[in-house]
């Protein structure tokens, strides 16, 4: 997995070790995420082919510690760093 390349990505992928679409060995390398042309630093969970990204809403927290998160909609492009 050293040599990610954009089409090695998973469609969805999520930084929360309890969802199904969680897969560490994709954060061995560091994963930028673009909405609409503009990079985004503090994405939880995306998904490129229906167009959304899950975001943290300040610092607010559920009844189980878990950051409250808001969906965005847009063109979502996923890429990995080049170091």
């Amino acid at each position: 997995m050293s040599n990610a390349t954009p089409s090695d990505l998973p469609d969805r992928l999520s930084t929360d070790p309890k969802s199904p679409y969680h897969k560490p060995e994709y954060f061995q390398r560091e994963i930028g995420i673009r909405l609409n042309g503009q990079e985004r630093h503090d994405v939880e969970e995306y998904c490129i082919s229906e167009g959304w990204v899950r975001v943290p809403v300040g610092k607010t927290r559920d009844r189980k510690g878990n950051p409250l998160t808001i969906k965005l909609k847009g063109t979502v492009e996923a890429y990995v760093r080049a170091d």
